[in-house]
This record gives C-alpha cells, structure tokens and sequence, in this order.
C-alpha cells in the first residue's frame, strides 16, 4: 500500500481464492459493548481519518473500525465475505461486472441511513480527489459505479479483475455518508462519520478515542466498550515504559526486536505480560533508480545481490523478529518462490560479485549511497542500512555509505529521482499476489524507480489479474519473479513477523493480526 509503513504483520493463511460468488451475510447485526475499556500504545501516527486520503498502516486501522466496506476479511480468513452487503458476486464470466446488495437497516453513527447512493458517492469521491496520499491507485479498473436502487450497487470495470472484491474489502472501501462528506475535497476537522462497530470520538497528535457505535449492523461482536489509542510517534522507550507501568493494555507497532525477546522471555521487566506473535505477508526492498548511472548498471545491481546476506541482517539488527526474503511476493501468498535464492544464492558471493561487476567493466570500488528514512519503514531501517552497507564494503568491492532523511523530504527526493538505492516498505493492501507485483511493476508504479518490463505489465499482470482461480496463476506469478530476479529492479531483502505485546488480563490479540492486515478493536476483552 503506497509503500506503507512497515513494522511486522501477522499472516496466518496461504492466499486469496476468489471465486465468482462472494456470499450471503447475516441481518443479525453485532454490536455489544461489553467488558471494560481497552488502551492501545502504538508507534505509527494515523495520518488522515478521511479514507479518501489515508494509505497508510495507521489510518487503516482507524477505517477498519469506524468505517464499513461492502465486504470485510474474517478473522483468520483470506477471503472476503459480505459486511455492509448482504451478498455480493460476478454476474459475467467476465469478472467485470460486481454486483452488491445492502443490509437491511443500515446506519451511520449519526443517524443517517446508509444507501447505494452512499456506497457510489465514497467511491466517486475517492476517485475524483485521487488524492496522493490516498488509495485511488488501486481502482484504475473500475469504469463506474451504477446504483439501479437504493440497496444495490453496481460496480463495472473496465479490465477483468478477480481481486476486485479484496480490493473493496480494504479500507480502500470504506463508505462515507454522503451529507457528511465534501465530494470534491478533503475532511480537514480530524473527524469521522461511519457505520462502523466503532465511533471516533475524538482524534489529536496524542490519541485517538473510540466508543461502541450502537447503529452498527455488521459481522462484527464488540468484546469491550471503546478503545483509546494512545501515539507515541517512534519512541520505542516511551512505549515501552508504558506497558510495563501498566499505562497501557497494547502495545503494537514499534516496540524494539530486543524489548520484544527480553518480554518473551520472560525476564523480570517482563512479568504478566505477553507476547502475542506470528508471521507476516509485509515486506521490506531495496530499491533501485534504473536511470541512476551507477544504480542503473545491471552489474552493481547484481553484485549488490550476491554479496546482500540477509541471515546476518535480521540476526544482527532484527533479533530474528523477521525472516530473509528472497521473492517478491512472500511466504504464505500464493505464488511465493525462491527466484533470488535460486540466482544468487544464500551466502554472500565476493566472487560472483566481482564477476558481475567486471562483465559491466567496473574494475574500481563502487562508490555508492544507500539512502534510508529513519522511522517510516521502521525505526531499524537506518541501522539496517547501515548494516548492508557495511556488508558491501567487506567485500572490497564497494564503497557504501548511508544518509538518512526525513520522510517529508525522502519521498520527494525519490519522485526527483535524487536517490540511485532506497528503502521501501510494503503492507499489504489484501492477501494475493496482486499486490506483491502490480503496484510496484505495473504502469504508475509506486516504487518510482523508473522501471519498466512490457511482458510483466502487459501479459503478466492482466493475464493473473483476470483469473479468478488464484492458485492457477502459480506459473505466470514464478515466470515474473524469474524476470525481476534476471533485471534486480529491487532486491527483497526481508519478510516480517508481527507482535502484539499485551497485559496477561487482555484477551483476543490473535484475532487482530492476519494475513488480511486488519486489526480488529472489536476482538480485545480485558478481564
């Protein structure tokens, strides 16, 4: 997702299967608000409470609870079942024509109730802001959105999509109330209007408040009475300090891979609390500018490859709280291969290196800067960087050094094409190889590196886009990764795990960290 923050993410299924039904909710509704009030730490900011605008981990955690989608991701599960719909599902072979019809009764938290004419207007409005920042990049397919009454929705596509009901299970599908929302700008007062289990009560720099939405008519089961999240804006010390001080209930996102194992393993500053953990379908790349003139040779790129040694980068700097990565698309999705350990093996390489580098004809040291952000992408990155640079120059075959900038100036620079090698961090926007491939290779690509490949973009991904058995596009998912792993437009350098650290009286962390990303307030008891 835009590159979204990345800090471990639990994954527990094997990948999305879509068919052409999606299903048929139930009209029993959920909300409940009993048990006692939950407080969350969290590293990451929420950046936006408009889903128009927010891309980011954050921001969709907050949507995920305020808003419905049509669809939604269960607990455990990679496919979506219906939400704020009844049922959903194709109605041409196609997979170009979707089709939805609402629950009955349904609600904003205000009050207003929630039509076909809410569900048009949210997408409508998504697309012509097309904000930046926001989630409008994943809907170039979508032709328009017809409402032929006021519970079914119509959506037509241009291009055959079977990911499409994933796509609008995200908080990319998060539906607004129509009289609650500009349709040509952005919400700028910090407040939301949903039909979510959850209402927004109150949202600064510090934390954010929520309270059980009694007009919600969902799947959902709320297991508390509201949540407060607390920001603690990358100060791995200060949440820390407030777990163990009992300031907080939850601690998720940003706690360090060493507080983490001194927690786990039970050390005194650990006691009656727990680590709740699993592993993840986020990512994290090294990324290279293709017009770059040292990035851009193909030989420093797969020299970069051969002497990389991602078992002693996670050992050293993630405490073994990721794993190497060597595919684009990661372990638990389907398509998930081994293209760069088969070409460039496990162990570092000096001597394929230096092959690679003089078949470019580079005989001197390559003089390079990796460039690193110091906490979007997790408060490690610089070290990690640092770490691999440090590997390169080992080699003797590279003069490596890292700079590390602020966020607001690190994107901007990358868009310039400042930068030969940058980080970048993937959160999945939904479980399938979709989108491990499409958004950084596909026309528009997020990575903004400058690379194309015209069988990837134009046979590859329309081809497995359009299939709606998933783990039929296997084949044409390995023959992509074949190309990235022969072109090394990025390297995959490591897979998170994820981590919720809790109080031993709260209960149901392990239903909010899935393959979906979807972190569920509604699951959390507190005893």
């Amino acid at each position: 997702m835009n590159m979204r923050n990345q800090w471990p993410v639990l994954s527990v299924a094997t990948g999305l299967a879509v068919g052409l039904l999606t299903g048929c909710g139930s009209d029993t509704g959920g909300s409940g608000g009993t048990g006692s009030e939950v407080v969350m730490g969290m590293s990451d900011d929420v950046l936006a409470t408009d889903p128009a605008s927010g891309y980011d981990p954050g921001s969709w955690l907050l949507f995920n609870n305020v808003f419905q989608s049509l669809l939604s991701f269960p607990k455990g599960g990679t496919v979506p079942e219906p939400e704020a719909a009844k049922e959903c599902s194709f109605t041409d072979t196609a997979t170009k024509v979707y089709s939805c019809t609402l629950r009955d009764g349904l609600k904003f938290s205000n009050g207003d109730a929630l039509t076909s004419k809410d569900v048009k207007f949210s997408f409508d409005r998504m697309l012509k802001i097309n904000d930046a920042s926001g989630p409008a990049i994943m809907f170039p397919m979508l032709d328009r959105v017809e409402t032929p009454d006021a519970k079914t929705v119509v959506f037509r596509l241009k291009t055959a999509d079977a990911t499409f009901p994933s796509k609008i299970a995200s908080g990319a599908g998060s539906i607004v109330d129509h009289n609650s929302y500009s349709a040509t700008g952005l919400r700028k007062d910090g407040g939301a209007v949903g039909s979510g289990p959850y209402k927004l009560d109150s949202f600064d720099d510090d934390k954010a408040v929520f309270s059980v939405n009694d007009s919600y008519k969902g799947t959902a089961r709320v297991n508390n009475s509201g949540v407060t999240l607390t920001f603690f804006h990358g100060n791995q010390t200060a949440l820390k300090d407030a777990l163990l001080n009992s300031e907080i209930d939850v601690a998720y996102r940003g706690l360090a891979a060493a507080d983490i194992a001194d927690i786990d393993n039970g050390t005194s500053t650990g006691k009656g609390i727990n680590v709740v953990e699993g592993t993840s379908a986020e990512v994290q790349h090294m990324v290279f500018n293709m017009d770059d003139p040292v990035a851009g040779k193909l030989g420093v790129r797969k020299a970069i490859a051969y002497l990389l040694d991602r078992e002693a980068l996670v050992n050293k700097v993630y405490d073994n709280t990721a794993t190497p990565l060597y595919s684009i698309i990661p372990a638990g999705i389907v398509g998930h291969d081994t293209s760069f350990f088969d070409t460039y093996g496990a162990r570092p390489s000096k001597a394929n290196a230096a092959a690679a580098l003089q078949a470019e004809g580079i005989t001197g040291k390559v003089k390079l800067t990796l460039w690193s952000t110091p906490s979007r992408y997790g408060p490690a990155t610089d070290e990690e960087f640092r770490t691999i640079a440090g590997q390169l120059n080992a080699s003797g075959l590279f003069d490596a050094t890292v700079k590390s900038v602020a966020y607001s100036r690190y994107e901007k620079d990358i868009a310039q094409g400042k930068y030969g090698v940058y980080v970048k961090g993937w959160v999945p926007d939904y479980p399938d190889p979709d989108n491990f491939t499409a958004p950084f290779f596909g026309k528009g690509n997020v990575l903004s590196n400058n690379y194309s490949n015209s069988t990837i973009s134009g046979q590859l991904i329309p081809t497995t886009a359009a299939q709606s058995d998933r783990a039929s596009t296997e084949a044409e998912y390995g023959r992509l990764q074949d190309i990235v792993a022969q072109e090394v437009p990025v390297i995959p350098v490591w897979q998170a795990k994820q981590y919720a650290v809790v109080q031993d009286n709260v209960y149901g962390l392990e239903y909010c960290l899935d393959a979906s990303t979807v972190f569920r307030f509604w699951e959390i008891s507190k005893g």
